[in-house]
């Protein structure tokens, strides 16, 4: 009786245990599900927040991005002055030259892009330039003026490889193409080359092929030119040369090419590194004159001018004039030529020149040419005079100018950018280079160039070295000769129905020139 009892409340303890227990691990399972549905709101309000938070710090970001490109493209120059007024944590003065030292990322200015020109795309344009750089390059000036009121597709121009100085470089050898593009396409559109049907077809040969007319006003473009893009969708100007007129054109079309000769035909940065670094060199050493001594074998061949060579050498060049048949002159009677002033100055009558309009005998002198004819025989008499002579072969290393080797545009570009530079330019001939750096001088700020007047001067200097005239008075007749002559501002000279003897447009083109008080501009 007494252990069935004491089973009966044994069984009760283990029950109320049991139902103890049971509802003990309910409470903690419960316990537990709240937790877990805590958890799960706190992570979803976590990821709210969290999301909301990356999406404020988007709109942020975009916000301020958007405030510093529209300040960067324009506040221009107003940027830098602004922005030097305000208090910055980044300042050390001298109580603080202890503290830690801050480094700022340089400054890169965001590159803003001109918009697109839209319009309706009358066909394309492929030019072939011919001559030296220069005179490809207002070629290309004018190819582009003329592409973009025709409203055609500019294809890359190619230039002059049949030339004498049979340069394998292609344009963007020597200039900056994707600048040259870029730069323009609120203009023109510019292609580096045709679309594939059309190449293929150019590539066949089943193109339209012509030379335009020299010296011919957009007039002819819109009528003549136009109407054959029209028809066969390419035309191809095989000459472009001195082909677009230097007046009576609109005034849009004459900044254009300006703009594009100042600004879009940039060189490549190899090339303006360069440059840098030749005129770095030569500013060490103080002011310094370029002389662009054109007494190089393939003008004089090509001019007849054989003033102090000897028989030999006038039996080279004769060779030399009668072996390229699309130099038309032949027979050639050099001192006329001489006389009339249409031979480039000797090195002899260059120093004669050069100490009559009192250029310091100290200064350097920069020749920008390539090998003078007849070598250092010819040259003894200018070194006398002027003898810091120095050539980008005696200033930079052969490593350096190893890639320019048997590229002749690519070395008259390098002289390009340090007669820009000079503090005087002087030209021994008017070819293309002396008239488009002329006018890239004046658009400069009209620095210092010296245009020779040759026919006035071999005159003067026949009679000097004949006992005829003394050296006060040579000097004098030389200086007053060329006072007005030195690159200030002027009128372009017009010669209706006679446009090879009027003034040429890139030599001086007063449509895009800024008054003569401005401060010159560098592009080094």
């Amino acid at each position: 009786m007494y252990d069935r009892e004491m089973c009966r409340v044994e069984d009760r303890d283990k029950n109320k245990k049991r139902r103890f227990v049971i509802g003990t691990m309910g409470l903690k399972k419960r316990l537990g599900e709240i937790r877990v549905e805590k958890l799960k709101t706190s992570i979803v309000n976590a990821r709210s927040v969290n999301m909301k938070m990356m999406l404020i710090r988007a709109m942020v970001m975009v916000l301020l991005w958007t405030c510093l490109v529209q300040f960067t493209a324009f506040g221009g120059s107003l940027g830098p002055r602004v922005l030097k007024g305000w208090p910055s944590c980044f300042t050390h003065d001298s109580h603080s030259s202890s503290a830690l030292d801050v480094k700022l990322l340089p400054n890169v200015p965001v590159k803003v892009l001109p918009p697109k020109r839209v319009y309706k795309n009358n066909g394309y344009l492929v030019v072939s330039c011919n001559g030296g750089l220069n005179q490809m390059r207002s070629a290309i000036c004018d190819m582009v003026a003329i592409a973009r009121y025709l409203n055609v597709t500019l294809i890359v121009p190619e230039l002059d490889k049949t030339s004498f100085w049979a340069d394998p470089s292609e344009f963007e050898d020597i200039f900056d193409v994707d600048h040259f593009i870029t730069s323009l396409r609120d203009e023109v559109r510019i292609l580096k080359q045709l679309p594939p049907r059309l190449k293929k077809r150019v590539e066949l040969g089943i193109v339209h092929t012509m030379p335009p007319v020299s010296w011919s006003d957009i007039s002819y473009y819109h009528n003549q030119i136009l109407p054959l893009i029209q028809k066969y969708k390419v035309v191809h100007l095989n000459r472009t040369d001195a082909r677009l007129a230097n007046n009576g054109q609109p005034i849009e079309l004459q900044k254009l090419r300006c703009r594009v000769n100042f600004g879009a035909l940039r060189f490549t940065t190899q090339i303006e590194e360069l440059g840098r670094r030749v005129v770095k060199l030569l500013r060490q050493n103080g002011p310094f004159l370029v002389l662009h001594l054109r007494y190089e074998m393939d003008m004089l061949a090509f001019s007849g001018c054989t003033q102090g060579c000897n028989d030999e050498e006038v039996e080279e060049l004769t060779r030399m004039r009668y072996a390229y048949p699309w130099w038309k002159e032949k027979i050639i009677n050099s001192d006329l030529k001489r006389k009339d002033g249409l031979c480039p100055l000797t090195p002899e009558e260059t120093a004669l020149t050069l100490k009559a309009l009192d250029i310091d005998h100290d200064i350097q002198i920069y020749i920008a040419a390539g090998e003078i004819y007849g070598g250092k025989r010819r040259v003894d008499t200018l070194a006398d005079a002027y003898p810091k002579l120095v050539r980008k072969e005696t200033l930079l290393g052969p490593d350096d100018l190893q890639y320019f080797q048997n590229h002749s545009s690519q070395m008259a570009a390098l002289d390009y950018l340090v007669s820009l530079e000079s503090d005087i330019f002087v030209p021994t001939y008017d070819g293309n280079m002396a008239k488009v750096v002329e006018g890239h001088r004046r658009f400069l700020g009209f620095k210092k160039t010296i245009l020779l007047d040759r026919r006035v001067l071999v005159e003067l200097i026949d009679k000097y070295t004949s006992g005829f005239l003394s050296w006060d008075d040579f000097s004098s007749a030389v200086k007053e000769t060329h006072a007005q002559r030195m690159g200030a501002p002027t009128k372009r000279l017009v010669i209706a129905d006679r446009p090879k003897e009027e003034d040429y447009f890139y030599a001086n083109p007063e449509e895009c020139l800024q008054p003569s008080d401005d401060e010159p501009v560098s592009i080094l």
